[in-house]
C-alpha cells in the first residue's frame, strides 16, 4: 500500500484547526489517527462530505496524505481532485461547526447521477423544457417555498417527453418528497403541459441539506 504526499489538498484555518485538535485530544489512541476527508456525493449545487478520524496507516493506495500544523490529513485518491484548493473553517451558525470552503462545483453528470449523459448534452432551450421550467418558476416554486423546498428542471428528454427534476432545500431528504413530486409536482406539470408523459426526480435525497459538522 502506497500514498501520495503531495501539496495540500485542503488547508485548515486556525480556528478550525483547534476544533479538530480538541476533538482528537479526546481519542483513545489520538497518535495514530489522521483526519479523513471524502466526498460523499452531490448536494444542491455543491459537494456532499464525510469528515471523520481514522488511523493513518489506513490510507489507500493513490490517497493524499498531508500535515497542516498538527493534523494529519487523509483524502482519498477519488477526491483528491474534487477538493483541490479547498479550505476547512470554523462558522458560528447554527450553534458552530466547520464548514468546508471548496472552490470546485460536481460536473453535470456528478450533479445529476440520474440522467442520461445524451439527455443532458441536450441542455434546457427546447420547447417542453421552456414550459415546464415556466410552470416550476411560476406555480410550483411559490408553493412549496413555504416549506423552504425549491424544484429544478435539469433536463427534459424532448422525445419520450420525459422532464427531470431535482428537489433542494426542505425537498431534500424529506419522508414526503415522494408524495410532493407525484401529487404536487408531478400532476401540476402535467396538468400545465398534457403532452408530458413523465416526472423524475433525480434528487440525491441521501445527502440531506446541512453543510456544517457539528462541534
Amino acid at each position: 500500500m502506497t500514498s501520495v504526499d503531495t501539496s495540500q489538498v485542503l488547508t485548515l484555518t486556525d480556528d478550525a484547526r483547534g476544533v479538530v485538535l480538541d476533538a482528537l485530544a479526546n481519542e483513545a489512541n489520538a497518535e495514530a489517527l489522521a483526519l479523513w476527508v471524502e466526498v460523499t456525493g452531490v448536494r444542491g449545487a455543491g459537494y456532499a462530505y464525510d469528515l471523520y478520524f481514522s488511523d493513518r496507516s489506513d490510507a489507500p493506495e493513490g490517497a493524499s496524505v498531508f500535515v497542516d500544523g498538527d493534523v494529519t490529513i487523509v483524502i482519498p485518491e477519488a477526491s483528491v481532485a474534487r477538493l483541490q484548493g479547498s479550505r476547512l473553517e470554523f462558522s458560528d451558525m447554527d450553534g458552530g461547526g466547520l464548514v468546508l470552503v471548496n472552490p470546485n462545483a460536481p460536473t453535470p453528470a456528478e450533479a445529476n447521477p440520474g440522467v442520461p449523459a445524451e439527455i443532458l448534452a441536450l441542455g434546457l432551450g427546447g420547447p417542453l423544457a421552456t414550459r415546464a421550467a415556466a410552470v416550476l418558476e411560476g406555480s410550483i416554486n411559490p408553493s412549496i417555498a413555504s416549506h423552504g423546498g425549491r424544484a429544478d428542471l435539469v433536463a427534459m428528454d424532448e422525445d419520450q417527453k420525459l422532464a427531470y427534476v431535482r428537489l433542494s432545500g426542505g425537498c431534500q431528504g424529506c419522508a414526503m418528497s415522494r408524495m410532493t413530486l407525484s401529487q404536487g409536482i408531478e400532476t401540476t406539470l402535467r396538468e400545465e403541459i398534457p403532452e408530458l408523459v413523465g416526472v423524475l426526480d433525480v434528487t440525491d435525497h441521501a445527502s440531506g441539506e446541512n453543510p456544517f459538522y457539528a462541534n
